[in-house]
């Protein structure tokens, strides 16, 4: 009998060990996978070959490699037999206030009805201004481009027009998109947009969907399409409709109420937007994922009524391997809580009836639970704060994921084990039955909070049901020595394949910051697992198991925090000229000083930045040190003050703004706050946000205006109201990426373990001027 019940638990182990390793190998399809449609097959190879060459140099817009790519783009759709237009438009995105002239590359495959349009986004600009934009998203671009060509080749004739967009300026501010949406003709007739975007360079692409109302409808086609290798769920698209969101379909569904999909990677974070987006370190089987997505969905929904994908209800979904994707609607979420409550009860009951279960014993379950909760989240949020002060250099990886971080999140989910199992082998002369009542509890909870204020999270409830499940064969099962662990490790498979991605997910999505979601997921897991881990009899080993390799990983992230040239060190510099003070200044974003920028900033810099404003940057990053630099001779931009007048209660002004150098942008900082009635770029208005009294406030926003230029002598023409009594205080930030050409600096350049940092002006001769009246 001994024998066997090892056997067992080993078996169990064994179960548990493959669910884990399921659930992370399925995400994403393997090197040999085949993507097809009617036996063309979508050839990886050349997707990197145009890959390759299209991310060889920074092509950010403004640069002259953007010329290059969008020639090489547009060519290769003309070698695929369609006729390409280049859309020339300012665009403006009103919510960043950010603006350029933009060239988008746009072609159409027609269809044999006049039903509503297709269209496939990805944008070909890179971030200014290192970023190669292999991954970001250069990986769009060939996919699409490979996707199209195999369409091709079936020589189908879809029903659905196919628009394809490759869309300018994303990184600025999304302002490709809204050239096409509210200027292009053909933005009035698109009834879905399948966009490809990237923020890191490897692993599973996840599908987020965006639409102003319900999901229903766009769920089921999206299985109806069948794609092979789906990730996604219902908790994604609930808090990615709860936040900012900012891709180029953003504008398709805010301006023109255009439902689309999103696919996007988020591994390998720290790549993201830094020279290191590289061809060679872009994942071949992310690229393969994009590719699975991109195939069932072109052919099902080119051939598909797209103005039938709107609607009013939500359902919930989730992914599971092999299963695919399972889906239900939300107005299920709140009965089967509450039938899983009830359920709950009854076995409770009855097991307190037959004896199996003892209120002590319940009672006592809870103190094991809370305390792994506690001690688990703590451990997690204090750890990584140590860390910071340990190895200050990770402040300076603005991303907030370290290229250590898979490290990390190994070491703190295996310390989060440890003192679950810990905590838990201390209160082990109380039955395993009892001390899984807790964990059920909670998890139920959950799921009534989730059933009031987040339903997308509403798949939660289905480990309950299993573990509910577990719990009736225990409870009824007649011998109480019998030997349940196969069924219970069975039953805990769904919650392994829903739920171990997730942990790995939250800090990678969202920054190392927020490894206590990971903590939380361990012990959340470990709670319903217990009726399995009880019935392992070295219990003390895999303690000790979890904390060496704990240990391990720790210790491996502290060998590998330094830099290296695959690991390389974000540093920035900037040349700032106050042309009203006559006075320059170097300064940094560095927290921690290094040999790159100790030549600009000697020994004793100040602690801060110029003031207290700082130029648009994608975090809010300030400015950490400055010292005084020597005066060269640079011109300042002619500012001319066409008129001012007072008009129906409000302050008109006219300015023109003229650069006497060659720039890259402009950005307008106001000093107080301001009331903008009205205002208009090159004769283009800003219009109202809903709800918005005002077109600009900058009570909310002190940026009014990030200005990118894309060829020498442009001038900006700004026309605008203000509230009655209010003049411009604003001060113009006129920047340019010129800082190592400039002949007035001998700079010794990065070492080869040295890259620019991203999110932050670098790298750039600002000057610094007041527009007032």
């Amino acid at each position: 009998m001994f024998s066997l019940k090892k056997t067992h638990a080993s078996i169990a182990f064994l179960i548990i060990v493959l669910g884990m390793y399921v659930s992370f190998a399925y995400l994403i399809p393997s090197e040999t996978a085949l993507v097809k449609i009617n036996n063309v097959e979508f050839s990886q190879e050349k997707a990197l070959v145009q890959l390759k060459e299209i991310s060889q140099k920074e092509h950010y817009v403004g640069a002259p490699a953007h010329k290059e790519v969008r020639d090489y783009v547009a060519n290769a759709l003309e070698k695929l037999g369609l006729e390409v237009e280049i859309q020339q438009q300012l665009g403006i995105n009103k919510r960043w206030h950010s603006a350029t002239q933009t060239q988008n590359i746009i072609a159409k495959i027609k269809g044999s009805s006049s039903n509503k349009s297709l269209l496939l986004l990805a944008h070909y600009d890179s971030n200014p201004h290192s970023s190669l934009g292999a991954s970001d998203t250069g990986s769009g671009v060939v996919t699409i481009l490979e996707g199209i060509r195999v369409y091709l080749e079936t020589h189908q004739t879809p029903k659905n027009d196919i628009i394809i967009l490759f869309s300018d300026a994303e990184e600025i501010g999304l302002n490709g998109a809204d050239a096409f949406v509210n200027h292009h003709p053909w933005a009035k007739n698109v009834g879905l947009v399948l966009n490809f975007e990237a923020r890191g360079s490897g692993g599973p692409s996840y599908m987020l969907l965006e639409t102003n109302g319900g999901n229903s409808k766009l769920i089921t086609a999206f299985i109806k399409a069948n794609p092979k290798y789906p990730v996604a769920n219902s908790l994604m698209y609930s808090i990615y409709k709860m936040l900012p969101n900012d891709t180029d379909l953003t504008v398709f569904r805010e301006d023109a109420n255009i439902n689309g999909f999103n696919f996007a990677f988020i591994d390998d974070h720290f790549d993201y937007h830094t020279a290191q987006d590289s061809y060679e370190r872009l994942d071949r089987n992310t690229l393969k994922h994009q590719a699975t997505y991109l195939m069932p969905l072109l052919n099902y929904f080119s051939n598909t009524d797209l103005s039938q994908l709107n609607s009013k209800d939500d359902l919930v979904y989730f992914t599971l391997p092999f299963v695919k994707m399972i889906s239900y609607p939300f107005a299920w979420v709140t009965p089967l809580t509450m039938i899983a409550f009830l359920l709950f009860l009854l076995l409770c009951l009855f097991g307190l009836m037959r004896g199996r279960l003892t209120l002590k014993g319940i009672g006592i379950g809870f103190i094991p639970l809370f305390s792994a909760l506690f001690i688990a989240i703590i451990v997690a949020i204090f750890g990584w704060k140590l860390l910071l002060i340990i190895h200050p250099q990770y402040n300076d990886i603005l991303h907030g994921f370290t290229y250590n971080g898979y490290d990390y999140i190994a070491g703190f989910v295996a310390l989060s084990f440890a003192i679950t199992y810990f905590i838990y082998n201390k209160f082990k002369k109380f039955s395993s039955v009892d001390l899984s009542i807790a964990p059920l509890f909670l998890w139920l909870f959950i799921n009534v909070m989730i059933a009031i204020y987040l339903k997308g999270s509403g798949f939660f409830i289905i480990p309950v049901y299993f573990a509910l499940c577990g719990l009736a064969i225990t409870l009824f099962t007649k011998d109480k020595a019998k030997n349940n662990v196969l069924a219970h490790s069975l039953l805990a498979l769904p919650l392994l394949l829903i739920f171990a991605p997730l942990v790995k997910m939250f800090p990678v999505g969202l920054g190392l910051k927020n490894l206590f979601i990971s903590a939380f997921f361990v012990v959340l897991m470990m709670g319903l697992l217990v009726p399995v881990l009880a019935k392992f009899r070295t219990k003390h080993n895999l303690v000790f198991l979890g904390f060496a390799i704990s240990v391990l990983f720790f210790v491996k992230a502290a060998l590998n925090s330094g830099y290296a040239i695959d690991r390389k060190k974000p540093n920035s510099i900037l040349y700032v000229y106050d042309a009203d003070a006559q006075k320059a200044y170097w300064s940094t974003y560095n927290h921690k000083i290094d040999p790159f920028t100790a030549q600009f900033l000697g020994k004793n810099p100040v602690k801060g930045g110029i003031d207290k404003k700082t130029v648009a940057s994608k975090y809010a990053t300030n400015q950490t040190w400055h010292t005084d630099a020597k005066l060269i001779d640079l011109k300042a931009p002619m500012i001319t003050n066409i008129k001012d007048s007072i008009v129906a209660n409000a302050n008109t002004y006219h300015f023109i703004i003229t650069p006497q150098r060659t720039v890259n942008r402009i950005e307008l900082i106001a000093n107080t706050n301001l009331h903008f009635i009205s205002f208009s770029l090159n004769g283009v208005a800003f219009t109202k946000q809903k709800g918005d009294a005002y077109v600009i406030d900058t009570e909310k926003r002190k940026h009014l205006l990030s200005y990118y230029f894309t060829q020498p002598n442009e001038s900006l023409t700004l026309e605008f109201a203000l509230k009655d009594g209010e003049s411009p205080d604003i001060t113009l930030y006129e920047a340019s990426y010129d800082l190592f050409t400039n002949p007035n600096f001998n700079i010794t350049p990065r070492t080869d373990i040295m890259m620019p940092m991203p999110f932050v002006l670098n790298d750039a001769i600002v000057i610094k001027k007041q527009l007032n009246r």
